[in-house]
């Protein structure tokens, strides 16, 4: 499978179990330990487990790697490790401290984005 079509199946995996303000960030030129990122937030503790459990299942059926998770026990923050492509799942709160779009570049992009529009 390619990268886009498996960023494609993370993206939908996402939206099945209602995950808000997915976002992908192509990491190519940041660094060579995965090509893409992608950030989601989950309204519940339970909800970003469910969301990142049903990410790791439909991944696993496509018969695509899947690494490890970290983080599932406290669901703040769920990290899926699925080879060329890294996966977080926050609670909003989370996101906004630790704001990894703006670290990865992403939160630059999308201001200049809008700022074009």
């Amino acid at each position: 499978m390619n990268i886009e079509n498996k960023t494609q199946l993370i993206v939908d995996a996402l939206e099945d179990i209602k995950a808000r303000d997915i976002v992908v960030i192509d990491t190519r030129k940041l660094t060579s330990l995965f090509e893409r990122m992608v950030i989601a937030s989950g309204d519940s503790n339970r909800q970003t487990r469910a969301l990142a459990a049903n990410v790791h299942d439909k991944v696993k059926a496509a018969g695509e790697y899947v690494g490890n998770t970290e983080g599932e026990d406290s669901g703040d923050w769920v990290l899926l490790d699925l080879g060329e492509i890294i996966v977080h799942v926050m609670l909003p709160a989370v996101r906004a401290h630790y704001n990894l779009e703006e670290l990865w570049g992403a939160g630059q992009a999308a201001r200049s984005r809008a700022a074009n529009q």
